[in-house]
């Protein structure tokens, strides 16, 4: 006769436990129907894995082209081994110091910019009425939509030097019309503009879902002690938010080696007049591949961009963990 086990009793000698069970058939206890279980949910993240696993970790086997001289003839296990010559050849040139200079103080310039006005923005929005919400986050969100081709057709509406928005407003003020594709010294202030006006709205509105998801009787409580909206904002909102904050910000310091290939390609027209200030890493590697052919360098040197921004990742977190554990990404 089957002997029962009362709950909270220690089963007996004949009942064989759980873990015992488990030991014996090799398969762990609840882990059997876990796919069956979630086979929704997996089916809904097929199309990421497969799409992450096919533009992101397929494409790591061609790293070994920053190791070899790639020789179309041979193909790529059959050309020749050359160490880090072309590690070399990209760090000795003349154009290395300009564009990682470029490249970081840039992504750096954009990062501050960014947080600090999409934070503002959001407060904001969350302080207006929301009879014409949708109509400011329509304002803010739609050019990221906007693709760089058809963004640097409008920056060349307003900066072409004879036809300009911008010339023409010169010119009927009595001042000289400015070459503005041929003068490196505008296209720092230009480029961060234009950065701003196309990324500050989704980043504003990542913000606001923040905002948006803190506990209101925070703010009641508040208002019953007599704090004003600034000090609600600086007492409450900002440091809740600053997990999220730093988050962001992990994040972008990963990608402060990579730029943005279609801002500074096709807002500054590919100029080569304005290269000393609008040249980066992206734009440097995709002339050389389609001038030069020469893939070893550019596999180098976007090798170089991915091991930098993984180890600066690290270091930033690491710092934000020692400053604050909870805040830190891991």
């Amino acid at each position: 006769m089957k002997r029962l086990n009362p709950d909270n009793t220690a089963p007996s000698a004949s009942q064989p436990s759980a873990t015992a069970s488990a030991l014996y058939t090799g398969k762990a206890p609840g882990k059997r129907g876990t796919f069956r279980k979630n086979r929704e949910l997996l089916a809904l993240s097929l199309p990421g894995v497969l799409f992450k696993l096919v533009f992101s970790y397929l494409p790591l086997i061609g790293l070994v082209l920053a190791f070899k001289d790639f020789r179309y003839d041979k193909g790529i296990l059959g050309s020749n081994w050359i160490g880090f010559k072309n590690f070399e050849f990209f760090f000795t040139s003349e154009d290395a110091f300009r564009i990682t200079r470029n490249t970081i103080l840039y992504n750096v310039g954009f990062i501050l910019l960014t947080t600090v006005i999409a934070l503002a923005l959001a407060i904001a929005l969350n302080e207006v009425t929301k009879r014409f919400m949708k109509v400011y986050q329509t304002a803010l969100f739609l050019p990221h939509f906007l693709s760089w081709v058809v963004v640097g057709y409008i920056a060349l509406a307003f900066l072409d030097h004879e036809k300009g928005f911008i010339n023409q407003w010169l010119i009927q003020f009595g001042a000289e019309p400015i070459k503005w594709y041929q003068e490196a010294q505008h296209w720092p202030f230009i480029l961060n503009l234009v950065h701003l006006w196309k990324s500050v709205g989704f980043a504003t509105l990542i913000y606001y879902a923040g905002i948006i998801g803190l506990d209101s009787s925070l703010y009641e409580a508040a208002k019953i002690d007599g704090a004003g909206r600034w000090q609600m904002v600086t007492r409450i909102t900002i440091p809740l938010l600053t997990p999220l904050i730093l988050i962001l910000f992990i994040l972008d310091i990963g990608k402060i080696f990579r730029a943005d290939f279609g801002l500074f390609y096709f807002i500054p027209n590919n100029s080569g007049m304005i290269y000393s200030s609008t040249d980066v890493i992206d734009t440097y590697v995709f002339r050389s591949l389609k001038v030069v052919g020469d893939l070893g360098m550019s596999t180098a040197v976007g090798l170089y961009q991915s091991v930098v921004g993984f180890v600066l990742v690290l270091c930033t977190n690491a710092i934000i963990k020692k400053i604050n554990h909870e805040n830190a990404l891991w």
